[in-house]
């Protein structure tokens, strides 16, 4: 699978010990950067370009890594088509990918050990979505405000 992958100073590390393991478990990584640490990078750049490639790649997913993933995450949801969840446990990773057909994960560097993260990461890439038609349907009223920018109606 072709995995994107971008990230602030604060995800730097964790960023290259992904890319390593993840081409190790026979991944195609693409690293959107940084390509070395600076202490004062702003993560936009990189997450918001880890998304579009994401999107421009059909199949693949992405990473994005900050201090908490929270920057990270709204960045990568700015880029039409990207639905990325933050996870902060194996069973949101699980779930983002399951219900939420999430095609990008956004973790926090300095919230979780190397070993955690990459555990999150890797589950993330080995659940697939569900399908289930409540999940669909779901998904449908998000991209269709996304396009439309018409609210969908109350039940």
């Amino acid at each position: 699978m072709r995995v994107h992958i971008g990230c602030d100073h604060a995800g730097f590390e964790l960023k290259n010990h992904l890319v390593d393991h993840l081409t190790a478990a026979g991944h195609d990584v693409v690293d959107h950067g940084p390509a070395v640490y600076d202490a004062v990078d702003d993560y936009p750049p990189f997450c918001l370009r880890t998304g579009q490639a994401v999107v421009d790649d059909p199949g693949s997913l992405g990473i994005v890594i900050g201090g908490s993933g929270n920057g990270e995450q709204i960045a990568a949801n700015k880029v039409k088509g990207v639905r990325a969840v933050l996870a902060w446990s194996a069973d949101t990773a699980r779930l983002g990918r399951e219900h939420n057909n999430a095609n990008v994960i956004s973790v926090g560097a300095r919230m979780h050990t190397e070993e955690e993260a990459t555990g999150f990461i890797d589950l993330f890439l080995a659940t697939d979505f569900s399908g289930e038609e409540r999940h669909s349907r779901r998904i449908e009223m998000l991209s269709d405000y996304e396009s439309t920018g018409e609210l969908p109606p109350l039940p």
